[in-house]
């Protein structure tokens, strides 16, 4: 683990680098002072998706701390299990040719055989997933590091807001779980989320905790389990609204869909039933506007650099 201090450097570095690749023309930097101007003061959920995947490897440590300090209100991520029964912090339940390398940088084949719900967590730290270079974030930093235990990455972001002296992070939790998934990528959805649960009440932020999925069946199941904690509904491609809240069979706080889903009417909808609408993933400064001027609660982004100027 790089200490803290080598990651400043490093994302110092990242950053230095974005402000070069992000400014084409010289106008651009006035451009975002004026846009930042509009909407300084404005309250939204700033959510770095899966850390900052912009600028350091997806679901890191790194890219957490990076968050951290850009001062990101939610630290979003996702969480599949182990063969031990380990919460571990990735995107898909399997070792991914896309973002991994195997001992001694070895390829990773392509498919998803290597099940991480098939082997123990140890195993899973001999893929070293942050050194490829990632096709679609050509500026992300390349870092030799492996997949985070959750309660890990809780102790890491804690004990970096409380150094840097920054509000305490939200926790935006996706159960990573499908149908068709069940016994094969990971457990069924109760015995997933009792696992997550307890992972989260263990670190102390329950308080500080929403739990996310695209599978309304977990999210059922954590309703039941701790009706206190708030649910986010994760839409792809559907845009009824109402359809959708009735296959979920209850209200959820948060309805997170794919930004291009989002309208005035859809805005309009949400706010009715006194549902927060926090669109993911939103990486142009352009769809942050638009979004901000429909009267969106939130944004998910891999860039939260970027959405930070409008915070500021």
């Amino acid at each position: 683990m790089k200490t803290f201090n080598s990651l400043i450097a490093i994302f110092s570095f990242a950053a230095i680098i974005a402000g070069c690749q992000s400014q084409p023309e010289n106008t651009r930097e006035s451009e975002l002072e004026e846009t930042a101007e509009t909407y300084s003061g404005l309250e939204f959920d700033l959510q770095g998706h899966r850390g900052a995947r912009g600028l350091f490897p997806e679901n890191s440590i790194e890219g957490f701390l990076a968050a951290v300090e850009l001062q990101v209100n939610t630290v979003e991520m996702d969480v599949v299990i182990s063969k031990d029964n380990k919460v571990v912090v990735s995107h898909e339940p399997w070792v991914s040719s896309t973002i991994c390398w195997g001992a001694n940088d070895k390829p990773v084949l392509e498919g998803t055989d290597l099940r991480i719900y098939s082997m123990s967590y140890d195993e899973l730290t001999n893929y070293n997933c942050g050194s490829q270079p990632h096709p679609d974030f050509p500026l992300q930093a390349k870092i030799p590091t492996f997949k985070p235990l959750l309660n890990e990455v809780i102790t890491e972001v804690e004990a970096s807001a409380a150094a840097l002296e920054v509000p305490a992070l939200y926790y935006n939790i996706e159960i990573k779980s499908t149908p068709e998934g069940d016994g094969v990528f990971h457990p069924e959805p109760k015995e997933f989320c009792q696992l997550v649960l307890e992972v989260i009440q263990d670190g102390n932020i329950l308080d500080r905790t929403i739990i996310q999925s695209f599978d309304v069946r977990a999210l059922q199941e954590m309703k039941e389990l701790k009706p206190s904690i708030p649910l986010a509904l994760l839409i792809e491609e559907s845009a009824d609204f109402e359809v959708n809240l009735a296959e979920l069979g209850f209200t959820p706080d948060i309805y997170s869909p794919s930004f291009h889903l989002v309208n005035e009417e859809l805005v309009k909808a949400c706010h009715e039933k006194n549902i927060k609408l926090i669109p993911w993933t939103v990486n142009e400064e352009e769809d942050m506007v638009r979004l901000l001027d429909l009267g969106v609660d939130g944004i998910i982004t891999d860039y939260p650099d970027v959405a930070l100027t409008l915070k500021m």
